[in-house]
């Protein structure tokens, strides 16, 4: 599986709607850190059923880094109940960003 392209269009279906924890990688394709921050999200896709990770391309989502007062990049920000409740600044290690992800779950029914 690889992590979900979100957009303005597709944003209330994939994260604001979504009972479970999403992680986003709001990224852009000139961006070195964000090339190397990408195997450990399409890694987290393979290894963590319990959250749905997506990708948000900054230039081409422009009003969603500004919603979110993305400044730099590579940002992961984890959304819980449809509202961002995490954020890392800049390439993560792989147990950093297990440390953002610890203790979310999904949302009660």
């Amino acid at each position: 599986m690889t992590p979900i392209t979100v957009t303005a269009k597709n944003f209330e279906e994939e994260v604001t709607a979504c009972t479970q924890p999403v992680l986003l990688d709001f990224w852009a394709a000139w961006c070195g850190p964000c090339k190397m921050q990408a195997p450990l999200i399409d890694e987290l896709c393979q290894t963590r059923s319990d959250i749905k990770v997506g990708k948000v391309n900054v230039d081409e989502q422009f009003e969603l880094a500004v919603r979110y007062n993305v400044m730099s990049i590579p940002t992961l920000m984890v959304f819980q109940n449809g509202k961002a409740v995490r954020r890392a600044i800049g390439l993560q290690e792989k147990a950093d960003v297990e440390q953002l992800l610890e203790g979310l779950t999904p949302e009660e029914a």
